[in-house]
């Protein structure tokens, strides 16, 4: 099989699968498979695949024909600038999340030593995005999931930000005694439980539901955050938090104007309040 009749059957396969753009990922996928490159995988059509990449290919193909995200399948997503590694333990990192590490990153860069702490760090993209673009700060961050606290954690050792980033299994603030914080970050599981069956099949049955999925109304987490915060931050601290395209209403319900102040939403590329900002008072 040479990459021409790969691209044709691939082409095929995804396309029977009902995945959108069937011929930009089977480019990708073979990109993936023979490590080579765009420019490589147009100009050499007649290249031939060795009996291992072709193994590697069809291995691949079956994988993404069955809905696995292409991000699980290379381990690895860009965000921000920087490449991450990402596996089934953690959320595949969005385009809108970088919104709330810009907005971090303002509040944050001005600041002498500043600290934060990130709820729910999956792969650790807000957090190392934040400390690779605010040198002299530092972090703690928490997951439930201990298996998300060691893709973290590598992903902190592979951008050098480990020595000022300290990662810790915990629910919520549970494990959280310090305070005092500059910011508290997070990108909550913020889906309604009603909503997960739909969600693409690529989300629903391959990213980790805990960090999806927040309760009845989707914000049993949101409120936990909110409650929890004041605890944490210092006098006019600064909450910044992902939240779900339907939410605004009532996260600023919950943000008691007694407690809080410049309670404002930043939207998304379409428009959507997507990040609450908040100070504490």
């Amino acid at each position: 099989m040479n990459i021409s009749d790969a691209i044709a059957f691939g082409g095929d396969a995804l396309r029977q699968a009902s995945i959108a753009e069937p011929e930009r990922e089977v480019n990708l996928l073979l990109r993936h498979s023979l490590k080579r490159d765009a420019t490589f995988i147009y100009s050499h059509p007649e290249y031939r695949l060795d009996a291992v990449e072709s193994i590697l290919f069809k291995a691949v193909l079956k994988r993404r024909a069955g809905r696995e995200p292409f991000q699980y399948i290379t381990g690895v997503q860009e965000f921000y600038g920087l490449e991450f590694e990402v596996t089934g333990d953690v959320l595949i990192p969005r385009p809108e999340t970088e919104i709330l590490v810009e907005a971090a990153i303002g509040a944050l860069r001005d600041a002498e030593a500043p600290r934060f702490c990130e709820i729910g760090v999956g792969s650790g993209c807000i957090s190392v995005s934040i400390l690779r673009n605010v040198s002299n700060a530092a972090a703690i961050a928490v997951d439930v999931s201990e298996a998300a606290v060691k893709v973290a954690a590598k992903n902190a050792a592979k951008h050098s930000v480990n020595d000022r980033l300290l990662l810790a299994r915990s629910n919520v603030f549970e494990n959280v005694s310090e305070i005092g914080f500059d910011a508290v970050v997070s990108n909550p599981p913020y889906v309604p439980d009603g909503d997960i069956l739909g969600l693409q099949e690529e989300v629903r049955s391959f990213e980790p539901r805990s960090a999806l999925v927040g309760g009845l109304d989707g914000l049993d987490i949101v409120k936990q955050i909110i409650d929890g915060a004041p605890n944490h931050l210092k006098a006019g601290g600064l909450l910044l938090m992902e939240i779900g395209w339907n939410q605004s209403a009532q996260v600023a319900d919950m943000l008691d104007p007694d407690a809080w102040k410049d309670v404002a939403f930043l939207p998304d590329l379409q428009g959507i309040p997507r990040i609450v900002k908040a100070n504490i008072r």
